[in-house]
């Protein structure tokens, strides 16, 4: 959420801002929401202060035996008494359409972000690594899983419907050990502190990031009105919500390995074979949780913690820019890291890491302080994926087939194979 003293001190800096983004001009609008509610409340407090004068009054009044005044003065009160409540309807009703429409206004682009429409208008940062050369056909990953015989999408629709997939044996084992082999890297080697935290979370948690209210719609929500956590972002970021943290403990740094869960309801029609675009999947999450001057600098560096992923995994792929137009509603600046897959013979996302300034931080009023200064400061949020499970399977079994149908362990997971270094065709 931006912050409407900002906005009224900056409504031409919010609306070109919010052109770039390809979005409609708002800081008139805004600001006349924000000016009714000063008027408002500025009449309620008039109210309140006319009721306690007049209330004091009237025993000055009775003191002198002016009894005609007093009784004046008691109508008076009863009089704003009866109005009072309205008052304070409207009050609420200001400030709610106020927090409402700045609770869909998008985040502010950094000035280095490139201007563009949409993904067509990202920009290479670097790329990493060389696409594999083979004397053998690529293949996408629905074929080489279902000729191994241990990725099964019948079954899986026959027990959830479309976008969901079981996968069986060796290749559920390497599921699971590239979940570990992130965590793992990401506490041992990175400095992230594994949280295993809950699934389903209320209405506040999805607020404090962003989902809500705009992304409703890409939710699963269950009957006592809970939600599913689209990616642990929600809840790893919202660890701090509420709370005042020592400017000298940050930054904090946080990693988990959930599912994730997210309707796909504007991807009809869009990667409808495989698991590329699933209603439920496995991430590895990164958050980072800074003051406002490191955190451009930590954004680099989540970047470059989930690059050392795929680095290690011996999987080409380039990092990109994202433009004004492709980012996130929450971010300020975004890299997306694209896997290589040969099946597709293009560059997939298999993670996005993103800066979001104090955005998150005032929706979940989420403060520091500063060594000797009495005034708080909005923490700043960072989110990125380190990486995507699923993709990275997808990634390694097209990048690793063999000639004969085989998938090759990568050395980096074959400490977490059981001593499997092949995945070969079921008997």
């Amino acid at each position: 959420m931006l912050d409407i003293k900002w906005i009224r001190e900056n409504e031409g800096a919010l609306d070109e801002a919010l052109r770039k983004r390809g979005a409609e001009p708002m800081a008139a609008t805004l600001v006349a929401l924000d000016d009714k509610r000063r008027s408002v409340i500025q009449k309620l407090q008039d109210m309140q202060s006319r009721r306690n004068a007049a209330s004091k009054e009237i025993g000055a009044a009775m003191a002198q035996k002016n009894s005609e005044l007093a009784e004046k003065l008691k109508a008076e009160v009863a009089r704003i008494k009866d109005t009072l409540p309205a008052a304070e309807q409207e009050e609420r009703e200001a400030v709610a359409a106020l927090d409402d429409a700045l609770s869909r206004i998008p985040n502010i682009p950094l000035d280095d972000v490139p201007v563009g429409k949409d993904e067509h208008d990202n920009v290479v940062k670097h790329v990493v690594g060389e696409k594999p050369r083979w004397n053998h056909a690529a293949k996408e990953h629905f074929e080489i899983g279902e000729e191994l015989g241990y990725m099964d999408f019948e079954r899986a629709a026959k027990l959830s419907g479309a976008r969901f997939t079981v996968l069986t044996g060796p290749l559920a084992r390497l599921e699971r050990a590239l979940g570990q082999f992130m965590l793992d890297m990401h506490t041992t080697e990175h400095g992230y502190t594994e949280v295993s935290s809950p699934l389903m979370v209320r209405d506040e948690a999805m607020y404090g990031t962003g989902q809500l209210p705009k992304f409703a719609e890409d939710l699963f929500r269950t009957t006592d009105g809970r939600w599913l956590i689209p990616t642990a972002e929600v809840t790893l970021t919202n660890l701090v919500s509420g709370e005042v943290l020592e400017q000298e403990k940050l930054p904090l740094r946080f990693t988990a390995l959930t599912p994730s869960f997210r309707s796909e309801a504007g991807s009809a029609g869009r990667d409808t074979r495989g698991m590329l675009r699933q209603h439920q999947f496995w991430k590895c999450e990164l958050v980072s949780i800074t003051d406002q001057e490191t955190s451009i600098a930590e954004h680099e560096r989540m970047t470059e913690c989930a690059e050392n992923v795929l680095k290690r995994l011996g999987l080409h792929f380039r990092t990109m820019t994202l433009s004004t137009g492709d980012m996130g509603f929450g971010a300020r600046k975004t890299y997306d890291i694209e896997v290589w897959l040969p099946g597709q013979d293009t560059y997939r996302e298999i993670s996005s890491c993103s800066v979001c300034g104090d955005f998150q931080a005032r929706r979940m009023n989420a403060r520091y302080r500063v060594k000797d200064d009495k005034n708080l400061k909005f923490v700043h949020t960072l989110n990125g994926s380190g990486v995507a499970v699923g993709r990275c399977l997808i990634a390694i079994m097209e990048n690793y087939l063999n000639e004969d149908g085989s998938v090759t362990i990568p050395d980096a997971l074959l400490p977490y194979m059981g001593g499997l270094t092949k995945i070969e065709r079921a008997a």
